[in-house]
């Protein structure tokens, strides 16, 4: 494992501040990476707070058990299983929440990890490397029709069939097993490259968010986050694709929202079912200055809600 890959936390204060931290407050950073957000937080607490931090990949766990601190706990475990943890350590509700989702620089610019295609390496992309299917085991024998899908709906891809057709007549010769062979396939197959985008952008993020189930656990983690929250409890999610921040921003405006009553249903205003959280501000996004130092942070969007008088309760 690497734990000396550098990280920078892309909105590390406008992500933290608008959590408004309270120095007895519980708090779950749900995707601790390398902990540029735990760090904040917990310098922000007092003697009496408490944060939780969770991680699927075992290299940004190692990377938490270095914080010596009595009111820092480390779990490995992905954020899908946010209830199971909490009832785990007996925390019944909490004053925040935050979701950075997506890949971490770490995990990216460690070669081994499959990640980017940047480097010739074993084509892995597990963020957690102690368990599931890596990705060269996977296209060995994933069915074309499948894979074509996965493409198309992960990556946004509208090369997908055509990809997914390479890449199963490809494997009949050799393996895909490294980062290298994937791209220079994709590369041959994609004609029409996207201005400053590597061919093989696309597929490599949809074959991770498959592989990973990003979509599937970012669905499972938003309702619980919502029933752990106490009155005036913050969630923040820091997106980094239109897939994810999608569904981020349909879900928190639904919970805004509340139930909905037919059209012209005569119901007094007291009795409309209040939404389980408030929308806090509009989505932000990483100013200039710091894009230009970070470039990941190009597509970040960061979403903020608050959980509604008692509701969760």
């Amino acid at each position: 494992m690497s734990l000396g890959l550098s990280h920078d936390t892309v909105l590390l204060h406008e992500a933290v501040e608008a959590l408004q931290v309270k120095a007895d407050g519980v708090y779950v950073d749900g995707t601790f990476g390398r902990g540029g957000h735990s760090r904040l937080i917990l310098q922000m607490l007092g003697v009496h707070g408490r944060l939780i931090g969770l991680d699927k990949d075992p290299a940004a766990v190692a990377n938490g058990q270095t914080i010596a601190d009595p009111r820092f706990v480390m779990v490995h475990s992905g954020f899908a299983h946010l209830a199971a943890v909490l009832a785990s350590l007996s925390v019944a509700k909490v004053d925040g929440i935050l979701l950075d989702l997506g890949v971490s620089s770490p995990q990216l610019d460690d070669m081994q990890r499959g990640f980017s295609f940047r480097f010739d390496a074993p084509l892995d992309m597990r963020m957690d490397t102690s368990s599931g299917q890596t990705a060269a085991e996977w296209l060995a024998e994933v069915d074309e029709g499948f894979l074509g899908e996965v493409i198309r709906d992960y990556g946004e891809e509208r090369f997908a069939k055509q990809i997914a057709r390479a890449l199963v007549a490809a494997r009949q010769e050799q393996p895909v097993a490294t980062t290298r062979r994937l791209s220079e396939i994709i590369a041959r197959t994609v004609r029409t490259r996207e201005p400053g985008k590597n061919p093989a952008t696309r597929t490599f993020q949809a074959i991770r968010i498959y592989l990973n189930q990003e979509l599937e656990e970012l669905a499972q983690v938003l309702p619980q986050c919502v029933d752990f929250l106490k009155p005036q409890g913050r969630i923040v999610i820091i997106s980094f694709h239109s897939l994810e921040d999608r569904m981020v921003k349909r879900f928190l405006r639904d919970m805004a929202q509340g139930d909905k009553l037919p059209r012209n249903l005569p119901v007094r205003a007291a009795d409309v079912p209040r939404g389980r959280l408030r929308l806090v501000g509009k989505a932000l996004r990483a100013t200039p200055r710091e894009v230009e130092t970070n470039p990941r942070a190009r597509s970040a969007v960061m979403r903020v809600a608050e959980c509604a008088g008692d509701a969760g309760g």
